[in-house]
């Protein structure tokens, strides 16, 4: 797996696309969280109607940076899988994969380097969000704690959901386009039946006393997007509280995001095995 690993990294260190999108994350998870620590100190704080109440929670301080980094720097994560379509489709585009597996690579192998790719882009990703949260944390001035440190676990699932999407509609399509196309079609997609589906979700509570959760945290993406909060405060404690939202069951989404990501797994790896090359 090194030497497999080594040709890929030959292969897109010095690919434009590669160095553009990592750069533009990179800088996107450090700037959107500075963006958010300046919108809270200059303007939410200094406009609080209730002195002490919203002004009080300070969201980079050790007992939440990594919650508020990880909430955050998740709506970059598109980021990261436009790359991975963008690897995988140049595969069979170029035709390299062919040429990988005259060259002695087993299917086998092939699927295994890619997914590779995945779970590395992941780990960077939630490496950086680590980090960034740290330097807000020292930056607020507060005592290091690892309070709340589940949300960087909980970051790195969300990262993994998203690039095992990336590679399943890169394998599943080929060509570059369409697989993007796709990948942000499905997306709105789904934002959309999860609005349907919540709404659905509050109408059966308060009609029916029938509280399954919210339906639309059960939907593939929306499983690992749902265990990402911001941190408490007065508006989303008022929300969790009104006696019309539904009850939000942790581990039922958890378990259906890690059932999402072996689909997606046995998905990806038949579509390479037993397709033609």
């Amino acid at each position: 797996m090194t030497e497999l690993l080594r040709i890929e990294w030959l292969k897109i260190k010095n690919y434009s696309a590669f160095i553009v999108l990592s750069l533009f994350f990179a800088l996107g998870v450090v700037g959107a969280n500075y963006a958010v620590y300046v919108f809270k100190t200059n303007v939410i704080d200094k406009s609080d109607p209730t002195p002490g109440l919203i002004s009080s929670i300070k969201f980079y301080d050790f007992a939440h940076t990594w919650q508020t980094t990880s909430y955050v720097s998740g709506y970059l994560l598109l980021l990261p899988g436009l790359l991975l379509i963008l690897l995988i489709t140049n595969e069979f585009n170029f035709r390299t994969h062919r040429q990988n597996i005259l060259d002695g690579w087993s299917r086998n192998e092939f699927f295994n380097v890619k997914l590779a790719l995945v779970v590395i882009a992941a780990l960077a990703s939630t490496v950086l969000v680590f980090l960034t949260g740290l330097v807000f944390g020292f930056a607020s001035g507060t005592s290091f704690s690892f309070e709340n440190i589940e949300a960087v676990g909980y970051f790195f699932l969300k990262a993994l959901t998203y690039n095992m999407v990336a590679l399943l509609f890169g394998v599943l399509v080929r060509k570059t386009g369409f697989a993007i196309g796709l990948y942000f079609v499905y997306m709105f997609f789904e934002n959309f039946i999860s609005a349907l589906l919540e709404g659905l979700s509050f109408y059966l509570k308060v009609q029916n006393g029938f509280d399954i959760g919210n339906m639309a945290d059960y939907l593939p993406m929306n499983a690992s997007d749902a265990l990402l909060t911001f941190p408490k405060n007065v508006v989303t404690d008022m929300a969790k509280n009104s006696s019309v939202a539904p009850h939000t069951y942790t581990w039922v989404i958890f378990g259906l995001a890690m059932l999402y990501l072996a689909l997606f797994y046995v998905w990806s790896r038949s579509r390479i095995i037993k397709t033609d090359l």
